[in-house]
């Protein structure tokens, strides 16, 4: 099969800003702040740490080498690298991951949207106490159609991007978004360190209790790694393909890495300095941390100072709608680039394709909460079931497959010439990438898929 010609990546600092808007989403700031207070603060920290380094960083390299290799979408590139055998449907099992994953994601992101003009609006002022907001995010989410109009933009939104190709969309974005996201962390990073219960929130993030790591916070620690980096799904695999020779796979992984764990663990210090600020708000709250928890935090602790908390507000969901975007469009873009490649369309085909069916599926979703709740498969809502699915089958699943696949079925020699780019790069660690492929990444994964399994 003949490796196609494709656009490139104009710059190395595209190459790293996209592949880590990639990675850095909603996982981070929702999810992982969500995990931390729900299993135990520093010591799940430290556990994640551990598997971003001997998991996350591994599974990275070879979902880069794989795209780039191959030079196709994720679907193709197995065929590539393993000609008549089943392995192709490891790609597919990516792009079926992204189009699950993106459809149901759209719904929270879509919230963020309604969440970033209600602060702006100011509208969390007159909410009222902590079970007017659990009210107003329960109306909110069961309404009909206004969830509906929002996750609705925010596809549009991502459809633009993604039209306008690799250079002039998804790089040309990601240079303007990922500095723009970082610069309001560290703005609400240096504001939360001012709120008088900051010391509290930064002891529960950095005294780690060893006590509390048991086999049920490493195996979140491990899936949480997994779903912040964005692996087992394609994105990484399918941006890889538009990387030229000379990208440095090790450092960019290692790039990338740095700058996810950096978002989570600097919205960590933003989210619970803020809580423990609040006196009776404790900071196991669960997904509803960020859409109920947050907005009562923020009215109560700059309550002498009402400007603040409006600033502080905005500003923090501001930093969701981007965080959330980066993943949307690398999503979007696994899908696009297999039916464009597949099915000989237009990238604008291809994408009105992908928006129309996440679209379909997102609005099911979305009313799942609301006049669609009695709708259920397996005891789920299909938001929950899409959500379940994915994160808790498919990406653990998909990135134990590319493990084996690198560390077991691909030649060692190609291995090595793409992480070496050809001799000209020094990798001393090339050996233990390999036994951490091999050995490590599939048990720690299959033991992550077999827990599930246990608790399904």
């Amino acid at each position: 099969m003949a490796v196609q010609e494709r656009a490139n990546f104009g710059s190395k600092l595209g190459v790293i800003l996209a592949s880590a808007g990639s990675a850095v989403g909603l996982g981070n700031i929702w999810r992982f702040p969500c995990e931390v207070g729900e299993n135990g603060g520093a010591a799940f920290i430290l556990v994640y740490l551990i598997c971003v380094v001997f998991l996350g960083v591994p599974v990275m390299v070879s979902e880069f080498l794989i795209g780039r290799h191959s030079r196709s979408n994720t679907a193709t590139a197995y065929k590539i690298l393993a000609p008549g055998t089943p392995w192709h449907f490891v790609g597919l099992m990516g792009v079926f991951s992204g189009f699950l994953i993106l459809s149901y994601y759209i719904v929270v992101c879509g919230w963020t949207l309604e969440y970033a003009w209600t602060a702006a609006s100011n509208g969390f002022s007159q909410v009222g106490d902590a079970m007017d907001y659990t009210a107003f995010f329960n109306n909110f989410v069961s309404n009909p159609w206004k969830p509906l109009l929002y996750l609705a933009v925010f596809m549009l939104i991502t459809h633009y991007i993604v039209v306008r190709g690799v250079k002039e969309g998804i790089e040309k974005f990601s240079k303007v978004m990922m500095p723009m996201l970082l610069l309001i962390i560290g703005v609400l990073v240096v504001c939360s360190f001012s709120m008088p219960g900051s010391v509290k929130g930064l002891t529960f993030l950095l005294k780690p209790d060893f006590g509390k790591i048991d086999t049920g916070v490493v195996l979140s620690a491990m899936g949480q790694a997994f779903f912040s980096l964005s692996l087992g799904m394609g994105c990484l695999c399918t941006y890889a393909s538009y990387f030229t020779k000379e990208v440095n796979l090790m450092k960019t992984a290692g790039s990338v890495v740095v700058i996810d764990t950096l978002v989570a663990v600097m919205s960590g210090f933003i989210i619970f300095p803020a809580v423990f600020s609040v006196p009776g708000l404790i900071p196991n709250a669960g997904p509803g941390l960020v859409f109920i928890t947050l907005p009562n935090v923020f009215n109560i602790a700059f309550g002498n100072y009402p400007f603040l908390g409006y600033v502080f507000s905005v500003m923090f969901y501001v930093l969701l709608i981007l965080s959330a975007l980066t993943s949307t469009i690398s999503m979007h873009e696994v899908a696009t680039a297999y039916i464009h490649e597949k099915f000989k369309m237009t990238r604008a085909k291809g994408a009105f394709v992908v928006t129309s069916v996440c679209l379909s599926f997102g609005v099911l979703c979305s009313l799942s909460f609301g006049v669609l709740s009695d709708m259920t498969i397996a005891g789920f809502t299909l938001f929950d079931f899409f959500d379940y699915v994915s994160a808790k089958f498919l990406m653990p699943l998909g990135g134990m497959l590319i493990s084996i696949f690198t560390g077991w079925y691909l030649d060692r020699k190609m291995v090595w010439e793409e992480i070496t780019n050809e001799g000209r790069l020094r990798v001393p660690m090339f050996k233990f990438y390999i036994f951490l492929l091999k050995y490590v990444a599939p048990l720690a994964i299959g033991a992550i898929f077999v827990h599930e399994l246990i608790k399904a």
